[in-house]
Order: structure tokens, then sequence, then C-alpha cells
């Protein structure tokens, strides 16, 4: 059974009360009575759970996959006790699994072998800010909305919006990034340095213990080996960040296309013009049919682009008039605009929100979410051919992407019950990534990995870049503890 079967398996209405996966430790109740003392001898009473809601509430995300729950979830304070956790699950070899706040979409927090979730929403500080120099350095159970309302009155922001309040820390564990990455860089380059606990417990800054250097060139860049590693390698206990000053200004604007085709050679051309661009969303006609219905909107319903400019008046009337420009030439609407911080807010909640709007087309089914990215100028052939091919198949499967960057997404509805329906959606997937394969693409733009897309990791890079980073977990994770059958 292929991984995108099992991952519809969904639908099952018995979950399981405790997993029984062969593994190599005792499974006598004595042994297992001793770990979970010692684990209260760390994190106390409070700070360990076995009880049936809250392993089931740690053993799923947002995906589709079904719930895997984990034998134990531990709540660690600090650093130190997720080390001596981590310890504890080293010597009795249990696996450990990190867990942000469960927004992820690739299955990334399922406990396949049993063991112990680390829940890390009770370290949640922000710990040093330095405005001057711009940058932060923040706990695991800070999110990206905590961190920007944090920051509220400093005149600076942290830009990388996935749209879910997602954990920082989660953020980079999957290389994350949203729909600011066009123009404030994803995750990656936007991490200066993580504290990160091995395995075995051993604490590892990955550049240096409090070093916050806008550049480097000192080693192997050890930040950007974990950064998108999702788990396998370690658990992000503190990541210092990058930040932005707040832009003088910012307006956002919606503008309908007559087709696809000309909606993304509009995206094309705007970069190619070397506008700035903060953001450039695109979402089909179904998309914005969709939208429209759950969020009390009325955009006409074709395909269609969500602008957003940053900057000082003058030079947003430059980016707006070049951007007009293009637009029209490509039978552009007149631009909506939204200028007040209410009226964007409710655009962009309404982007963000696409997920369940796609869900409402079809009540009582099922949401499935894949993305992939391709270089930009390839762009518009696929986002073609990946919408002919919805039709074709009946598959309903809005599009919505970050354009700017070659990402987009196609957020599947379909009935996990209907087993042709299910043959159809997982044909149309390996069909879309081997299309963006072809185009020098990747398999995943920003939402990882995980379980649903190993397979297609190997056919990406090949079987030597997998070898050396097997090679890499071997050396770091010998007892592959860390988040097991997971990325490889």
């Amino acid at each position: 059974m292929t991984l995108f079967m099992q991952a519809l398996r969904f639908s099952s209405s018995r979950l399981p009360f405790i997993c029984r996966r062969s593994r190599t430790y005792s499974t006598e109740a004595g042994a297992i009575e001793r770990v979970i003392s010692a684990f209260r001898s760390v994190s106390g009473d409070e700070g360990v759970s076995v009880g049936s809601a809250v392993r089931e509430q740690h053993g799923r995300d947002e995906s589709a996959h079904r719930c895997r729950p984990p034998d134990v979830v531990v709540f660690p304070r600090s650093v130190e006790e997720v080390s001596a956790l981590a310890k504890i699950c080293h010597h009795h070899q249990l696996p450990i699994i990190p867990f942000g706040t469960g927004t992820g979409l690739e299955g990334g927090v399922g406990a396949l072998q049993g063991g112990v979730c680390f829940s890390l929403r009770k370290m949640d500080q922000v710990l040093d800010l330095h405005q001057e120099d711009f940058d932060v350095t923040v706990e695991p159970g800070v999110t990206h909305r905590g961190l920007n309302s944090y920051l509220r009155d400093t005149g600076l922001w942290f830009p990388v919006d996935p749209g879910a309040d997602a954990s920082l820390c989660g953020m980079a564990a999957t290389s994350a990034s949203g729909t600011n990455a066009v123009r404030y860089g994803t995750m990656r380059g936007n991490v200066l340095n993580l504290e990160v606990v091995l395995a075995d417990g051993t604490v590892l800054h990955t550049a240096g213990k409090g070093r916050r250097p806008r550049k480097t060139s000192a080693g192997y860049n050890l930040t950007s080996l974990f950064v998108g590693s999702e788990g396998t390698l370690g658990i992000i206990t503190k990541a210092t960040l990058r930040l932005f000053g707040i832009p003088e200004s910012m307006v956002s604007a919606v503008c309908s296309f007559p087709s696809v085709q000309s909606a993304v050679d509009s995206t094309v051309q705007i970069l190619q013009a070397g506008v700035p661009i903060a953001r450039i969303e695109f979402l089909d006609d179904v998309m914005i049919n969709a939208c429209n219905h759950f969020n009390k909107l009325s955009y006409a319903v074709t395909p269609t682009l969500f602008l957003e400019f940053h900057g000082s008046s003058k030079n947003m009337e430059e980016q707006v008039s070049i951007t007009e420009e293009i637009t029209r030439d490509n039978g552009g609407s007149e631009f909506a605009w939204a200028e007040d911080e209410e009226t964007r807010g409710r655009l962009w909640k309404a982007r963000h929100d696409a997920g369940y709007a796609a869900l409402a087309l079809r009540p009582g089914c099922k949401a499935y979410s894949t993305d992939v990215c391709v270089p930009i100028s390839r762009l518009p052939q696929i986002i073609v051919e990946t919408k002919e091919d919805l039709i074709r198949n009946n598959i309903t499967g809005p599009i919505a992407g970050h354009v700017g960057d070659g990402n987009f997404h196609c957020l599947i509805v379909l009935d996990p019950n209907d087993p042709d329906e299910v043959a159809r959606v997982h044909s149309f997937t390996e069909r879309l990534v081997r299309r963006a394969l072809a185009m020098d693409g990747t398999c995943t733009g920003e939402h990882g990995i995980g379980l649903g897309k190993r397979a297609l990791l190997r056919e990406e890079v090949g079987p030597l870049a997998i070898s050396v980073m097997q090679g890499i977990k071997a050396t770091l994770d010998p007892k592959n503890l860390m988040n097991p059958g997971k990325v490889l």
C-alpha cells in the first residue's frame, strides 16, 4: 500500500490506544514504570502524561496522515530538562518525537514506533532581543504571531508567515516559508543560530554559543543542516532569528485575470521587471470562489492575484505603476485596493484560510494538501498543465500559491471512502510531482518531506545524496531515535 493510500485511512473510527510496534526496549510493566518515574523526576508529575487524549492530540498534525500517538508525552520547561529527558530516552532506546504546535502538513509528528513526544509549548520565552542588531532569540513555544505581538512597539517584525500560527522553532525544523518569502526569504535564510539537543542529550550550538553575526564563512554551515531536518537530527530548543524594520507603508491589491496563463505570466513579468513586491499570491477560479463563500467576499470568480507592496510612499508609487502596467497588458482588471490595516488583514486572512475554504466546498469530505516548486520561468506551464489535469480527472483541487517563489499548492478535497476517487487523486499527485521534477523543480517548496514524500525525495536528489544524508543521520543519531521513519 502506498504512503498516500495509508494517509487516507484517517476516516477509521478506531484510534489506537497505545502503540504496540516492534521496539528495542523492554515493554515489561516494571521497566515502563521506571522510565516514567525517571521522566517525572525531571519534569514533575504535571510534566508527564500517558493519558490517551493527550497522546492522541500529540500523534497528529493537520495533514491527512492518520493519528499515530506516542506512548508518553513530556512537557519540558528548559533546555536542561530537554537534555535530561533525552538522556533517559537514549539510555532506554526510546524514540523521540519533537512537537511544537502540530500545524505541519506531512505527518511529521506521528509516533511510528511509539516512544516519547517532547511537547515544547511550556518553553515559550522571548529570551534576547537586540533591536539595534535586528535579531532575537526565542524558545520553541514562541509562535510567529506571538513574536510579532511582542515586537509590536519596537518598529521591528519577523515577516516569515506560513499562515498558521506555527512555532518558530518548528518553522525552522521544516524550513517553512509563506506569503512574504518572495521579498524576505524563507526560514533557511533568516535563522542565524540554533540550540539543538541531540539524541544522546548533548547540547549543540550550531554557530557557536551566543553568536549572532549577520554573515559567516566559518566552517560547515551546521545551522542550515538542522533547518529543514524535521526533528530527525535533534530537538531545536532555541532559535536566533533575523528581524526587519516595519515598512513605512503597506498596501494590498486584488487583480482578476481572464485566464490562468495571463495571471501567472504577469507574476513572472513583475519579478523580471525588478519590482520588490512583498507578496504575490495566485488563486485559481475554484479557489477564489471558495474564499468568497467562506469569507463572505465578492471578488470575480476568475484566476486572481493578491498583491502587497511595502516601502515609502514614493517608492511604492513606482512599484504600483509598473505592476499595474504589466497586469493591464495581460488583460488584468483594475486593482481593488486594501489600504487600511483592517481591510488588508481581512484580505490576507481569506488567503490564509484557503484550506478551510476548500474543505467547505464538499462538506463531509477530507482535505489533502500537496505543494511543489519550480523555477519561476516554468511556472505558467506547470500551473496550466496542472489545472487541465485536475479538470480532466474530475478532481476538486483548488490551486493557491506563493507564485513569486514558483511555489504552489493543490488543496485537494476528496471522499476517502470512494476507492476510485482516492486512486485518481493518488495518480494525480504522482504526476504533479514528476511534472515539477521534469521542470528542474522540487517535490516540496515548504511543507517538507515527513512521511508522504520520502520516495519522491530519493527520486529528486538521487541515491548518492540520500546515502550522504543517511550518513549524517547515522553520525548524529546512531540509534535512530530522533523522529524515526521521517524524511529518509
